[in-house]
């Protein structure tokens, strides 16, 4: 499994392992296995200045439980639900890894 960031048709933004869920001849992939999914929620940070400059030129990252009230950490998702795949940054996969060690 490779992990990956994933947009969602809902338009969350999931970090997981990903493996795809193929089947048939020719093989054919039908959807994916997302182990240990962690919504990537994103922020402008707040400052309490007096500055009028409205440049952002960062962002806030958090990690959450994807379905919290859910036992498994594995989950099957329909091909039609994935928009697209990302490599994500370095920064975000050891967040992600140090998420998982806590």
């Amino acid at each position: 499994m490779t992990i990956k960031l994933t947009l969602l048709r809902s338009g969350e933004y999931l970090i997981s392992a990903v493996k795809e869920l193929v089947s048939g001849e020719p093989e054919k992939v039908h959807g994916y296995l997302l182990s240990k999914p962690r919504k990537v929620s994103m922020a402008a940070p707040t400052f309490l200045t007096e500055e009028t400059n409205t440049e952002k030129s960062s962002v806030q990252v958090s990690l959450s439980s994807w379905c919290i009230l859910a036992k498994n950490d594995e989950f099957v998702v329909p091909l039609d639900w994935i928009v697209t795949f990302m490599e994500p940054a370095d920064r975000l996969v050891r967040m992600y890894e140090e998420y998982l060690n806590d």
